[in-house]
Order: structure tokens, then sequence, then C-alpha cells
């Protein structure tokens, strides 16, 4: 369980920064670990949690032992947007946590933010991030903030949410 907490605790850090609570749409782009272990603190918070990814076995993954009970399969068509608003009524979501490290993703992953939404990079890429829909970010007055690593009390947090139940390694 010890071996999971640094992963857990990045993921915590993420929802953390965003300000997630009960009620919130989230959409996590990006279904590896770091995803994983935001998806988790999504539910913590009392969020409605969105997994975006491009591989069917995550996706299948989040729903069968995470409980995840919106996916959408990322196919590069722009129906991930039309995906999202019929989970959300339209309004999109309230975060989005990027934990993908694509470029591509995180460029166009502010289109998925409602108005007033955050959008949170947690993946890091060594390549240019483009807004080409940067009137959106102007438009729908998002934040755009970083996310690394965690904090100590982080850690603290996990340790005593494992131990307690609420969250299963």
């Amino acid at each position: 369980q010890l071996a999971l907490v640094e992963t857990l605790a990045i993921g915590c850090h993420a929802v953390d920064r965003a300000r997630v609570k009960a009620g919130d749409n989230v959409l996590i782009i990006g279904a590896g670990p770091i995803g994983l272990s935001a998806v988790e603190f999504v539910k913590v918070a009392g969020a409605t949690c969105i997994v975006l990814d491009m591989n069917e076995a995550r996706l299948a993954f989040c729903k069968e032992r995470l409980g995840v009970h919106h996916t959408i399969a990322a196919k590069g068509d722009g129906s991930e947007v039309a995906a999202l608003e019929a989970i959300t009524h339209g309004q999109l979501a309230d975060v989005v946590i990027d934990a993908t490290g694509s470029n591509k993703s995180m460029s166009y992953a502010l289109n998925y933010c409602a108005f007033g939404g955050t959008l949170v990079y947690v993946g890091i890429t060594q390549q240019e991030i483009s807004f080409l829909q940067a009137p959106a970010l102007h438009r729908r007055e998002l934040t755009i903030m970083g996310s690394r690593n965690a904090h100590s009390r982080d850690f603290a947090r996990i340790i005593a949410l494992i131990e307690d139940g609420t969250i299963d390694t």
C-alpha cells in the first residue's frame, strides 16, 4: 500500500488545487496511474467523475473496478465534446484534469471546460502547448493551473484514507 502513496498524492493534490466539491462535474483526461489516482479523490469529494481516454480497456477498468459511471472514448473527431455535453446536460466540466502529458490533449483540453471552469495540468510535456481556441479561454472565464507532485499534508491524508478504508488499494 505504501508504494501507491506517492502516485495517489499526485492525484489528490491536483483535485485539491482545483477545489473540487460535491456536485461538480469533473473530467479526467488520461486513465493512467495519475489519472486513476485523481478519480479516487474526485469520488472522495462527492463530485461526478467522467473519464476520457483512447484506450477502451482503461475505460472498462474505470467502470468495472473504480465505479466510474461516465466514460468517453477519445476518437479525435470532435465527438468527445458532444459526449461530454450529453453527460453534463450541455454544461461541460466544472473541472478538467489533464493527466496525459500529451501536448495535443493539453492544447485541446480547454474545450471541455464549462463557464467559470478550471483546467489543471498534471501531465508534463516538453513540447509546446498552443491555445488555438484562445477566445474560449477568455469568453468562458477559465482558470488554468499546473499541479506537480504533492505536499506532505497530502501524504498524511492519503495514509489516513487508506487506513480507514475510504480508498481501497
